[in-house]
């Protein structure tokens, strides 16, 4: 600490890994991350996202007092509403009329209130998450085979293994960190094998020596014929099975004997490379197969995870270093809301709702007046009984189903016709707020204190280090004064976190005596001193000072009621055939510095540098028939609906395929909204959707006119069929274009707004008009409107905002649209970090930069958060491949 500095350790809000991070917040008020490098998830590393949280801390948009039908209001006369319309739905339609509808980014303490409240005081078991979305799969995997939603091993596994396998993960961009210490581990053991199994061709695949590029949905298939020819090559472990499991003749019944062409056909892969995969797994003891949402959000997500932990029972490698299934989890605390029983179909601590002794063994820790008897409402269900007119009053906490969940539309139409609707959020920008009857300001990252969980069961303090601004509260708070207000005050009078957390750690410990996975007794009687100190921690925590064994199962002790372990048959049903109608299959997912719907990175000019527009990957072989060039504006349509975006051509996809990030919604962009085309259909175990494979159609957008724009301030009205918008340095950029004939000049003032003089270019020969708006010295609005797609060198124009004021020529060259000849264009920004582009790393490759290293020591691009190495290995690999093919050209010439 130094003077006027504060230095906090606490944990990063985004995705599953869990990182810790130091923030200090300096005199100015301004705050700067860094990893920990004591943290035992990442050892100080940090992605491009966990880098830049100190630049997405600001007010702006902030939520920050209580409204009721859009006017100010107090929190008594806010909560006293929420009470009152519970209470009154409750007593006239009962208690499954009203629904919590939560997320994976509220802290453990927020969602054990929750929880508690809906299940043991309301008697209801509709609390849903939208980690219902991301690992319901998982959950439900886990639970066939083991009894328990327990997740076997740990992040050192990864590093141990001789053989890592991903199936359905782009580790590299939506786990940075965890690829991070692949990478290393690695580097340290040049042995180490790498296989890939995703439809798409990811940065991930850069560090892969075998990339998988199966068919949509088809993972059953791969899975069931390698646990054939395990079964077929000897290379079972018979004592584990004997010992510790049951079910592997049904299973290896399902799976059919290993016919390698039969199961090349069904995956789409070449029979070469489906042995040799098989050869791989057969032959490597030290194996781990990490899986993500490419495995769960499938609607037969549940049967993709019992395939793959098959193997790992078949063979007896699970839960000893370096071997186990591995699921990664998506949101930085799901895991936590899965403890709290925060999933509809759970209860409180790993528990089951449909276990009466369960049941009354809460309901009495609890000493609650009812408990929830049967599972309550999964997700996508609960919003069609929300359309249907069955719930009268939902609580929506830190999610915006509207952007998230499939068919969306459908959604925001229920919304629509609720009697009573609260939403709990940190900023009014967001889809679901308009729908809000009631707005609570709820506190965000580095205002909230509590705990969250990461993917290898790891417990990390997530502290506070700001004031809470406004009015603003956290949820745990606004929850417990609701849950007084109808009543309940003797069982939710918490003064802060740490008491909440001891309830929970007290209540996984009663009736336990191992019987149960989840065991925090030994963190029951936390002080408040130790709660704030407490350095991060992997359960089971069933005694004081914790304890030794970190892994799951190595020598049996499942969870089920003669502790072995259950082989799941699973049948490989092959995917549905699409029609002429919509023939591709629509593959959504994430991108590397983008997280959700962008409500925090969004804010950034450093994130929204490496991809500023929603786009669609399309094989150029699927584009050609259908006259869509590159960067071309296209169609995607499913009978749910559509969406408008940028074409990016690219064999990076399976032909048929088309890929699509989730994170655009309408504060972003015009027509985005991906989970609009995707379909409601769900895994029948899970409830989860299947969010990577909907039919859909693909056709080119006539636009008669485009645009581009760089702006100081963001416009209220972007009169344009398509626009999508995003930060730079002191402003914005602007991508729009229309079907109709436009009036340009109203256009542009519409645009530029009134603030300051205007310099125009009008060729009226050509269509282009484009202007520049000047206050004294100072460039407000730079806008290139004409009949063509704008050629202008969008690496220049996004800096223009924050160059000097007043450098001579600046006005001419800003009007013609040229970078000066000591600016080349940068090209595609690869590294936010040190805004590096694709043309700089292409002309120092070219001057004999040969690897990443080389590249880094040129350009420092990888030497900082190191999300974009694989990118920079892979366009390494791609100008090397081209010299190649030049160079046999050359010879055969």
């Amino acid at each position: 600490m130094t003077e006027n500095n504060t230095t906090t350790r606490t944990c990063c809000p985004y995705c599953g890994v869990g990182c810790g991070v130091i923030a200090t917040r300096h005199g100015d008020g301004s705050v700067s991350v860094a990893g920990d490098p004591e943290h035992p998830a990442n050892y100080g590393r940090l992605c491009s996202k966990g880098s830049a949280l100190g630049e997405t801390l600001s007010l702006e948009d902030r939520l920050l007092h209580p409204e009721i039908a859009g006017r100010r209001a107090g929190w008594d006369e806010a909560l006293d509403l929420v009470a009152d319309k519970f209470t009154t739905a409750i007593r006239d339609h009962g208690p499954d009329s009203v629904a919590f509808y939560v997320s994976g980014q509220i802290l453990t303490e927020d969602y054990y209130v929750a929880n508690k409240l809906m299940k043991g005081f309301i008697g209801s078991a509709n609390i849903d998450t939208n980690s219902r979305l991301c690992m319901a799969s998982s959950v439900a995997g886990h639970r066939r085979a083991f009894g328990a939603d327990t997740v076997p091993g740990t992040y050192e596994d990864l590093e141990l293994a001789d053989l890592v396998v991903l199936v359905g993960s782009n580790l590299a961009w939506c786990h940075p960190v965890l690829f991070q210490r692949l990478e290393a581990a690695r580097a340290a053991n040049p042995a180490m094998r790498i296989v890939v199994i995703d439809p798409r061709e990811t940065a991930t695949c850069a560090l892969a020596d075998l990339h998988l590029a199966l068919a949509p949905d088809t993972d059953v298939a791969l899975f069931n014929g390698l646990l054939a020819f395990l079964a077929e090559t000897d290379a079972l472990d018979h004592a584990y099975l004997a010992n510790h499991t049951r079910g592997l003749d049904q299973a290896l019944a399902a799976a059919g004997p290993c016919d390698v062409k039969r199961i090349a056909a069904e995956t789409g892969l070449p029979p070469q490379d489906v042995a040799l995969f098989y050869t791989m797994v057969a032959r490597t003891s030290k194996t781990v197969t990490v899986y993500s949402q490419g495995v769960n959000q499938s609607v037969v997500g549940t049967d993709k995870v019992n395939a793959i932990i098959n193997t790992h029972l078949a063979t007896g490698r699970i839960g000893k270093p370096g071997m186990g299934p591995f699921s990664v989890t998506g949101q930085p605390n799901a895991m936590g809301g899965r403890e709290v029983g925060g999933l509809a179909n759970m209860l409180a601590a790993h528990m089951e709702i449909d276990n009466p002794g369960h049941r009354t063994l809460v309901q009495d820790f609890w000493n609650s007046p009812v408990m929830a008897e049967t599972p309550g409402l999964k997700a996508v269900d609960l919003f069609k009984a929300v359309k249907a007119g069955r719930i009268k009053a939902l609580w929506i906490m830190a999610t915006s189903p509207v952007d998230s969940l499939p068919d969306a539309d459908d959604v925001a139409a229920a919304l629509k016709t609720c009697p009573f609707v609260a939403v709990s959020e940190v900023t009014r920008a967001a889809d679901t707020v308009p729908f809000a009857d009631v707005l609570l300001p709820a506190a965000a990252w580095g205002e909230k204190d509590g705990t969250v969980t990461n993917s290898e069961r790891r417990i990390s303090r997530q502290r506070r280090f700001m004031d809470l601004p406004g009015d603003a509260r956290p949820d745990w708070w606004q929850l417990a004064d609701v849950a007084r207000r109808m009543g309940f005050a003797d069982a939710f009078a918490y003064r802060g976190p740490a008491q909440i957390f001891r309830e929970h750690a007290a209540l996984s410990a009663v009736g336990n005596n191992g019987r149960r996975d989840f065991d925090l007794g030994g963190l029951a009687d936390i002080s408040e001193d130790d709660y704030d100190a407490q350095p991060p921690v992997q359960w089971p925590q069933a005694q004081k000072g914790g304890s030794e064994e970190t892994r799951f199962f190595g020598s049996g002790g499942f969870f089920t009621r003669d502790g072995k372990a259950n082989l799941v048959p699973t049948a490989f049903k092959a995917p549905e055939k699409h029609g002429r109608t919509y023939p591709f299959t629509l593959n959504t997912g994430r991108i590397r510095d983008q997280w959700h719907t962008m409500t925090r990175t969004g804010m950034t000019a450093r994130l929204a540098s490496h991809i500023a527009e929603p786009f669609a990957e399309i094989h150029p072989e699927d584009a050609a028939p259908l006259g869509i060039s590159a960067a071309d504006l296209v169609e995607v349509k499913s009978p749910f609906g559509k969406v408008t975006l940028r074409a990016q051509l690219t064999e990076r996809v399976r032909k048929g395929t088309v890929f699509v990030p989730m994170h655009w919604t309408d504060q972003f962009a015009a027509s985005a909204r991906i989970d609009t085309v995707v379909a409601p259909r769900t895994d029948p175990v899970s409830g989860q959707p299947g969010s990577k494979f909907t039919p859909v159609s693909v056709k080119r957008s006539a636009m008669i006119w485009h645009g581009f724009a760089i702006l100081r301030q963001r416009p209220r009205d972007i009169p344009a069929d398509y626009w999508a918008i995003a930060r730079v340095e002191d402003g914005y950029r602007l991508e729009l274009a229309g079907s109709g004939a436009p009036d340009l000049e109203d256009l542009a003032t519409r645009l530029a707004g009134d603030t300051g003089e205007m310099l125009r270019f009008h060729d009226a020969a050509s269509g282009q008009l484009r202007v520049a708006v000047w206050q004294e010295n100072t460039l407000q609005a730079l806008i290139y409107l004409g009949a063509e797609p704008v050629a202008v060198s969008r690496g220049w124009a996004c800096g223009l905002l924050a160059e000097a004021a007043g450098q001579p020529g600046l006005r001419h060259r800003v009007l013609a649209g040229r970078a000066p000849a000591d600016r080349p264009d940068p090209g595609a920004i690869v590294c936010s970090c040190f805004q590096v582009g694709a043309n700089q790393i292409a002309d120092a490759v070219q001057a004999g930069a040969d690897s990443v290293k080389a590249v880094g020591t040129c350009l420092k691009a990888g030497t900082n958060c190191g999300s974009c190495r694989s990118e920079i290995r892979m366009l390494i690999d791609t100008l090397n491949q081209e010299v190649a093919e030049d160079a046999d050209i050359a010879k055969a010439g």
